[in-house]
Order: structure tokens, then C-alpha cells, then sequence
């Protein structure tokens, strides 16, 4: 029999179930504020977590730190299980492993500068066409020179060096404007301002490292994001930059008795307000393809509304919550959001997501054919774990006890652009292991990790491409990437790092 998830049920009967080899067919859940969308997202992580997937998704508001805590009993819990089948409830902890950007609520996730790329560098500080051109040509004479670009010091170092050789670079590259550069350094400069600097550098985030399973249970990886959400547009970059680094480094996997990986995309809306065309499309094609390595992916939000419709065409399995119809577009969202269900003749779906109390919703699946059940309306199963914050004190304590922790705590600071350019020696801020990188074979996925091991080894600097030879050509290119045919394994950095250079 094949396993699969209780979402809800009612009067006894689990009538809303999503099959576990369908759940990289990825997912919605959508429905206004207060509705339940959240406890939602954690009955699914932890379903997927017993199930032994792992999961990344990013605690917003800061009510899912105690996931790794088991729920007290309850009256309510108890009535609840019963109501949509389960039986009996049991409470229970997962384990989590604590991430922050900002290392301040969790181990830091850093990514270097060459691993961002130019596009998605050009889209976190907010730059226009001419000076996302520049960029490009930065990265490509840095590629040409063997200089790394790590840390934003770097690429800081890149830019002046750029800057001071326009004329000589001019010949080769096309025309640099002064005037282009000093927009980048401001740019950069409150980028810094709002604390990304300790988001660049190394070492690095291995991939496998959010691929991990303890004691036959995937590791809930919860990224803090309360502080991340006041830079929406470094929280957006970020979770596209490690959504193209999944889509670029899993083999191809076809199809698997469940998901290697769970993604759960909070505020979703926020990945695509103010997105140029090219990037809303090359999202929409990482989303269909990254399916088939085994990677499913779930958007949170308030509408459907807030999805293009050709990423919303992708999502086979449904959660919508209640809606309010208080104005046109709020009406809208109501026909859209019934019009994506399979009907269900028992039920007005459209009348039925205005009437949804808390706690309820409207659900349909993918069956085991592929093709999606008609909507059911449900209650929500009750969470098994602790719901509400973590303490502080508790937050600490979980975080220094990670063998997460001991690998990524400590930054490291390699010669690189900056020390190249400048004349100096990078200090020595860590050690740095010669063992192959943790993440280098991600197909090997540990069961435990007791022993926390050596920290991963900086990774190599491997240029992904070339820049165009012309300032034209190089906004034109640096928008425009594809997949086309490519020889060996030459990866450029273009829309979101992953996608295969044209001819």
C-alpha cells in the first residue's frame, strides 16, 4: 500500500490524503491571514518529516521554533485526531537543525558572491538594465583573471579594479561607465547596511547538509525570517538562490516512492512582486523540472492571485483556506481559487471558501494516476508537535548541540579578489579542511550524524561561463539565458545560477 499523509478529514474519515510519490508535484497553500495556513504548513512538515523527507522552510513569523518540541495533550488535539480518521493522537518532536542568515537565531548560511551569480545579484540590488550589464562584465573579467569573488569586499575590490582600468578594458569588454560602477558601490553598500555581508562568504552552505535523516526521520531545517522579511528582496533572492543551487547540483532521479526534498515557500508572493518576464519564466521552468530529482515544492500565501499562472499550473496538490470577497479583486481570487479545484458535485466550491471557519479547508490531491481528486472540504489533522516559539534559552541550547554548528559557526576568510588586488594576505579566521566538499555527492544522503566530521573545504572557484564581449550584448545575454546545448558541464551563472548556457 502505498504510504501517504493525512491533511484532514471529517466525520471519522480521512477524505483528504496526499500520496507520498506524488508530492514532488509540488503544492499550494493558499488563504487570507488567520485562516490556518500556517498550522497547515507544519501538520505537512511534520508528515513529511515522519516519513523520513526532509524539509527547508523559512519561519516567518517565528512560531515554528518548537517543531523539534513534542505537543501537550489536549482535549481538543485528542477530538480532532479522531474527527479526520487518524485515531488516537500522539504527540512527538522532529528534529530540527536551526539556520539563520544572519546567525544570530540559528547556524549562519552564507553562499559567495560567484555562487549568486550576476543575474540574481542584479535583481537583489535592485540595478537597471545598463548597470546589470556592467556587473556581468565585472564577474567575466574576474573569471578571465582567476580572482575569486567570495565576500562583498570582493566584489567591492572587482568594481574599483574595473573601474580603474575602463579604458584598457574597453578594447576587450565594451565600455564600463564610471558612473555604472559608483551606482553598483552604493547599491552594495546598503546591501551591507542591512546586514547581507554576513550572508556572503565562506564556508558555504553544502547541500547535502539540508538533505540530512536522523533516526529514519527527515531533519526539519528552519531558516529564521522574521528579520530576513525586512529585506523582502534579499529574502526573495535568497530562497531563489538556493532553489537554483538544488535545480543545478541533484542528478536526475525520475520517479521515487517519496520527495528527497521537501521546499516550503513562506510569503511566496514575494519571489515574484516587481520580477522581470525572464526571471518569472526561468522560476516557472526550474519549478517544472527540479520535480524529476526528487525535490517538491510548496508556495504559502493569501491568494492563488499571487502566483503566474504558468508556476500556478504546476502545482498538483492543493490546500486553500477561506477567503474574504470584500472587493473586486478580492472576488476574483475567489473564482480563480475554485476554478483550479476539480469539481466535487457534492459541493458550491466558490460559496464554500467565503463559509470556511478557521482551521478548515478546501483540499484535492494528486491520486496515484496523476490526476487530481475532487476538492474535498476538511478539517485540518492536528500538529503533533509544540505549537507556538521557541524560547530563547531553548533556541541556544538546540543550536549549540548541532553538528551543524561546529562546521559553519566559524567564517573563513581565503585569499581572494580583495587580497589580490590589494596587496594583502587574507587572515587566517578558520581552518580549512582538505576533504572533499560535504555536499560534493548528493546522492549519498547520511542516516546519522552523530559525529559532526571535519568542516566542509572552501569550495574551488569554477567560472560558469563567459561575458558577452559588449556592453549590448552582455544586458541582452545576461537576461535572455536558456537551455541550449552545451559541451562537458559548462555552467553559466545566469537566471538563477541554473540554467544552461545558448549558443
Amino acid at each position: 500500500m502505498t504510504a501517504d499523509l493525512v491533511i484532514g478529514g471529517r466525520d471519522g474519515q480521512s477524505l483528504a490524503r496526499l500520496a507520498l510519490p506524488l508530492a514532488n508535484r509540488h503544492g499550494l497553500i493558499a488563504g487570507a491571514t488567520g485562516t490556518g495556513k500556517t498550522v497547515t504548513l507544519r501538520v505537512l512538515a511534520e508528515g513529511f518529516s515522519a516519513a523520513g523527507v526532509p524539509v527547508v522552510l523559512a519561519d516567518v513569523k517565528g512560531d515554528l521554533g518548537a517543531l523539534g518540541e513534542a505537543g501537550k495533550a489536549e482535549s481538543k488535539f485528542e477530538s480532532r485526531a479522531r474527527e479526520v480518521g487518524l485515531g488516537a493522537w500522539a504527540p512527538a518532536g522532529r528534529p530540527v537543525a536551526y539556520w539563520d542568515v544572519f546567525g544570530e537565531q540559528g547556524t549562519p548560511l552564507r553562499a559567495t558572491i560567484s555562487d549568486m551569480g550576476p543575474l540574481l545579484l542584479a535583481r537583489l540590488l535592485d540595478l537597471n538594465e545598463t548597470q546589470a550589464a556592467v556587473l556581468a562584465l565585472v564577474f567575466k573579467v574576474a573569471d578571465d583573471r582567476g580572482l575569486l569573488l567570495l565576500d562583498l569586499k570582493d566584489l567591492r575590490a572587482m568594481l574599483a579594479e574595473v573601474a580603474d582600468k575602463a579604458k584598457d578594458l574597453a578594447k576587450t569588454y565594451g565600455t564600463v561607465s564610471t558612473a555604472s560602477v559608483g551606482a553598483i558601490q552604493r547599491a552594495l553598500l546598503a546591501l551591507e547596511q542591512q546586514g547581507a555581508d554576513r550572508f556572503f562568504g565562506e564556508p558555504s552552505l553544502a547541500l547535502a547538509d539540508l538533505m540530512r535523516i536522523e533516526n529514519g526521520q527527515g531533519v526539519v531545517n528552519l531558516i529564521a525570517a522574521d528579520k530576513l522579511m525586512r529585506s523582502p528582496r534579499l529574502y526573495a533572492t535568497f530562497l531563489l538562490w538556493l532553489l537554483s543551487e538544488l535545480f543545478e547540483d541533484l542528478p536526475e532521479m525520475g520517479d521515487l516512492d517519496k520527495p528527497r526534498l521537501v521546499f516550503f515557500f513562506d510569503e511566496a508572493h514575494l519571489l515574484f512582486d516587481d520580477a522581470p518576464k525572464a526571471l518569472v519564466d526561468k522560476v516557472e521552468q526550474v519549478v517544472r523540472l527540479i520535480r524529476s530529482k526528487g525535490v517538491g515544492i510548496y508556495f504559502v500565501t493569501q491568494s492563488p492571485l499571487d502566483l503566474p499562472e504558468d508556476v500556478l499550473g504546476q502545482l498538483g496538490n492543493r490546500v486553500q483556506h477561506a477567503l474574504r470577497a470584500f472587493t473586486p479583486r478580492d472576488q476574483k481570487a475567489v473564482r480563480v481559487a475554485a476554478e483550479t479545484f476539480r469539481p466535487n458535485p457534492r459541493l458550491d466550491t466558490a460559496a464554500v471558501i467565503g463559509e470556511l471557519g478557521i482551521g478548515e479547508a478546501l483540499v484535492s490531491c494528486l491520486d496515484l494516476k496523476g490526476m487530481p481528486q475532487p476538492v474535498e472540504r476538511v478539517l485540518i489533522a492536528p500538529p503533533v508537535t509544540r505549537l507556538g516559539p521557541l524560547a530563547p534559552e531553548e533556541r541556544k541550547t538546540r543550536i549549540a548541540g548541532s553538528p551543524m554548528q561546529a562546521r559553519y559557526a566559524t567564517p573563513i576568510d581565503r585569499e581572494s579578489a580583495y587580497e589580490r588586488l590589494t596587496g594583502r594576505v587574507a587572515p587566517v579566521t578558520g581552518k580549512a579542511s582538505t576533504v572533499p566538499q560535504a555536499g560534493g555527492d548528493l546522492r549519498r544522503v547520511p542516516e546519522k550524524l552523530d559525529d559532526p566530521g571535519p568542516r566542509p573545504a572552501p569550495r574551488d572557484y569554477k567560472p560558469r561561463g563567459r561575458a558577452p564581449d559588449t556592453l549590448i550584448e552582455t544586458g541582452a545575454k545576461s537576461v535572455a539565458r536558456s537551455i541550449g546545448a552545451a559541451i562537458g558541464r559548462e555552467i553559466v551563472r545566469g537566471v538563477l545560477g541554473s540554467i544552461l548556457k545558448r549558443r
